[in-house]
């Protein structure tokens, strides 16, 4: 098991699946975590089972005050040293029947909610000289996928950011990374999979979801020392379905994310 001892890491979008286990596997690793969402409720109630560290900030991704407010909350700990930009939003649409408005809406959620969590985290991470990012796209940053439109741009962008990310904030020690988690066994993903037969995950090549601690487990090395050369890295939490095979015949499923 890795060792985040003696560091702060910052989790967006952590009242619930993937992001709250993200968080619970930090805190296991000894890390001290700030969990960020806008469900307050529900990010207070996750953090206080976590335990003592464990904090919970309102932190809406797209608005800088918040940002700052949330580092602010860290107080006495330990320095940030890792952040999971984690928090995103995403429906099913068809392209021709898309919105700009909502386009937008998810343009600034998942890329540019990002974007300001890179910069809040960069000078403190710069004054350690050691740090960690980790950007949370989909398999849909690395193909396309039917009624995906505005998430599948988003993810790319996402994924190119990161990219882009690692080339410049390298020689200040912040190593930045993207994971694309496929199928994960979250409420999200139970929304969407209602009424899906019990074989629906045979076209994966692994033949089931992820639980959210496999992607979690991911998030804990890529937080630490142990992935130490690695940056601007794509990490596919996918089961195989990205390796090329798709779906069977002529099942017209389509490959959506369910965080």
């Amino acid at each position: 098991m890795v060792d985040l001892t003696g560091r702060t890491a910052v989790v967006t979008g952590a009242a619930r699946g993937q992001g709250a286990a993200e968080a619970a596997a930090l805190v296991r690793a000894g890390a001290h975590v700030l969990l960020g969402d806008v469900l307050d409720d529900e990010g207070a109630a996750v953090a206080e089972d976590l335990g003592p560290r464990a904090r919970y900030v309102h932190l809406d991704v797209t608005q800088e005050p918040d940002w700052a407010a949330a580092l602010d909350a860290a107080g006495d700990w330990p320095a940030v040293q890792a952040l999971v930009n984690n928090a995103g939003i995403h429906w099913n649409r068809d392209l021709l029947d898309e919105r700009q408005a909502d386009m937008t809406k998810m343009l600034s959620v998942n890329v540019v909610g990002a974007m300001l969590g890179m910069q809040a985290v960069a000078p403190a991470m710069s004054a350690a000289g050691n740090g960690s990012i980790i950007n949370v796209c989909s398999v849909l940053g690395l193909l396309g996928g039917r009624g995906s439109g505005a998430y599948t741009a988003s993810k790319w962008a996402l994924r190119g950011l990161t990219k882009s990310a690692a080339i410049e904030l390298g020689p200040r020690g912040i190593r930045v990374n993207a994971i694309h988690p496929g199928y994960i066994d979250t409420p999200m993903l139970a929304q969407v999979a209602a009424g899906r037969p019990d074989d629906y995950y045979d076209f994966v090549p692994l033949g089931r979801a992820a639980t959210t601690d496999e992607v979690a487990d991911l998030v804990c090395y890529l937080a630490s020392d142990d992935s130490s050369y690695l940056s601007g890295g794509d990490f596919a939490v996918d089961g195989g379905l990205t390796a090329g095979g798709g779906p069977r015949g002529n099942d017209s499923r389509t490959y959506r994310q369910g965080r």
